[in-house]
């Protein structure tokens, strides 16, 4: 069996990004993946300007606290004043560009109205509550990275810069379809001896929520001649092909000679539970090719394996340089006693008021409950018994669905 370790780094060699650029407004950039580095074409801020409400001063000429001055002009957020009279104070707004001769701003907590003036009751040092021009960002400087998927943080950084649009790459198209006679879909009648494609629902959601578009061709029937079909369908527009379960040797399961009819095919046997079985390889069409992976049918395995495989796998085709998750080191309050000695264990678990990981009471591949009750999954190694208070490494699920 590969380890999950070498499986995925099959996976991430083959992928390579679309390659299209498109170039889209901000406010339609939002979790797109950024194609080219961009830079600033101005400085942010532009000018010298207050951190506060108050006053802008000479230093000079408040060394004592407690002096009255004279107020010369008042300087709104977006207007600039002219340069400050030395003996007299400005009244400023948040924002406002700092006038010249002014060297520091007092807020206005630390004044009071007086005769003629104003009473500065700090004395003020140099540079106080002034933000200078580019101290966040100078012009001509790199601001966002290429292959970053864009948050709203990064769209916010673009604004700030006056990125009108940014060039982003095409999104990852995605033809999916599920295999099996047993499989009703959810409001139809459920016949003796057959189940809810709750798969479909599942990894179309998860898809989606990366990204992609995806294009859902549904169940299709137990025939070989119907399953290639299929897969000359889901292959003609899209860069990727999914398919969940029928991908064993049985008189039944036509994705394996399917595949190596329309394409080529690798089959796996990775070291994780749940997931061991998995495909990989390429379907021929028009102008080249679309990936394959065809996971497993136990709703939990199909689940951890789209999120911990296809993941990390489209987000390279996405463009993105980063794809590993966080893993964060916690304590374990629960104890797990029958570890696989060969595999490596995807458990599912949720953190408790203490910032402890409780394991759910059930880990069999086939339960969905554990999924909507965990809030993540304990990476735990072949043959590896946890004791209450152990640590173990974790993966959230608000990182991976993100």
């Amino acid at each position: 069996m590969l380890t999950y370790e070498q499986a995925l780094e099959k996976l991430l060699a083959a992928a390579q990004p679309v390659e299209e650029v498109r170039h889209v407004p901000l406010l339609a950039a939002a979790g797109r993946v950024l194609a080219v580095v961009q830079q600033s074409g101005v400085s942010v801020p532009p000018l010298d300007n207050s951190a506060m409400d108050g006053y802008a001063v000479r230093t000079a000429d408040v060394t004592t606290a407690g002096i009255c001055l004279p107020i010369s002009q008042r300087i709104p957020a977006g207007t600039v004043g002219v340069p400050l009279q030395p003996g007299s104070v400005a009244r400023i707004f948040t924002g406002a560009p700092i006038p010249a001769g002014a060297d520091a701003v007092v807020m206005q907590e630390r004044c009071e109205h007086g005769e003629g003036g104003v009473v500065i009751n700090q004395v003020p040092k140099s540079g106080e509550n002034i933000r200078r021009a580019g101290e966040d960002i100078t012009a001509g400087a790199d601001i966002l990275p290429a292959g970053v998927k864009l948050r709203p943080q990064e769209i916010a950084l673009a604004a700030s810069a006056g990125l009108p649009e940014l060039p982003v790459y095409r999104r990852v198209r995605v033809g999916m379809f599920f295999t099996g006679d047993e499989l009703v879909q959810p409001g139809e009648p459920l016949p003796p001896g057959a189940i809810y494609n709750s798969n479909r629902y599942a990894l179309r959601t998860l898809l989606e929520g990366m990204g992609c578009e995806v294009r859902d061709l549904g169940a299709v029937e137990d025939r070989l001649d119907a399953t290639c079909d299929a897969l000359r369908r889901a292959a003609a527009d899209n860069d990727l092909v999914i398919t969940s379960g029928g991908v064993s040797v049985g008189e039944e399961d036509h994705v394996k000679p399917a595949v190596e009819a329309e394409g080529e095919l690798d089959m796996w046997k990775i070291a994780i539970k749940p997931g061991k079985p998995l495909a990989f390889g390429k379907i021929r069409k028009e102008g080249g090719h679309a990936w394959f992976i065809g996971l497993p049918g136990n709703p939990v395995a199909a689940f951890v394996t789209c999120l911990m495989m296809v993941r990390p796998f489209v987000m390279r085709l996405q463009g993105i340089a980063q794809v590993a998750p966080p893993i964060l080191n916690l304590p374990c309050a629960s104890a797990w006693n029958k570890p696989d000695g060969a595999r490596l264990e995807f458990l599912r678990g949720r953190i408790n008021e203490a910032g402890a990981i409780e394991l759910y009471r059930n880990q069999g591949s086939a339960v969905a409950t554990s999924l909507c009750w965990s809030d993540g999954l304990i990476l735990n190694p072949p043959g590896n018994c946890i004791a209450a208070g152990d640590t173990v490494r974790f993966i959230s699920f608000a990182e991976l669905l993100a």
